[in-house]
């Protein structure tokens, strides 16, 4: 959030909801002059519950996008077709890879060489939304969950930003089948490669 906060997006945040009342990015919010809310989810019988309320909460705020970010609650089908097409999030892996909780544990233990982080429209399937950007960084010999972490991190904070400017500009459009397509991005040429190939 901090990041998304830095990076002089073309939008007003109109607001930092959290289900958790002490997460450090209610405070940082309040600092900046963002208004804040908190919708516990701990508060609320079911569910549905707990959805209908942050859905007012969103709402009453008159938020063109949602976006997620540690945010570790799964969300009904009806509250993501709510906002359907208005909901971002990021994923710190290489979807469809590593989907759920652990994902640097889980990319160790699979052994593979290349991981990283997706930025996605939210549809009900959890982390199966249609991928907006995706950025990948080597897995390293003697890497642990917490050196994977951190360099999946610095590419969140570089690809999460960069996502919302096309959303905002509206540059970023999705195709019938859920394919996203992004006017005028950057295409990389070539391909990351780890461990890198002989000359």
């Amino acid at each position: 959030m901090e990041a998304l906060l830095k990076a002089g997006l073309p939008a007003r945040i109109c607001a930092v909801i959290s289900n958790d009342p002490a997460a450090k990015g209610l405070a940082t919010a309040a600092a900046q002059g963002i208004p804040t809310a908190v919708v516990d989810h701990k508060a609320h019988a079911t569910r549905e519950a707990f959805d209908a309320a942050l859905a007012q909460a969103i709402d009453a705020h008159r938020a063109d996008l949602v976006v997620l970010a540690g945010f570790m609650r799964i969300l009904t089908a009806d509250f993501v077709g709510r906002y359907r097409g208005r909901m971002v999030n990021i994923h710190p892996s290489l979807l469809p890879s590593f989907t759920g909780l652990h994902t640097h544990r889980q990319a160790l233990a699979a052994g593979v060489r290349i991981h990283g982080c997706t930025v996605h429209f939210v549809t009900p399937q959890l982390d199966h939304g249609p991928v907006i950007i995706q950025a990948a960084v080597p897995v390293l010999p003697g890497d642990t969950e917490e050196t994977l972490a951190a360099r999946v991190l610095g590419e969140e904070h570089r690809i999460y930003p960069q996502a919302l400017r096309w959303l905002c500009e509206d540059r970023v459009t999705m195709d019938a089948g859920g394919r996203v397509i992004i006017r005028d991005a950057v295409q990389a040429s070539g391909a990351l490669r780890s461990p890198a190939t002989d000359a």
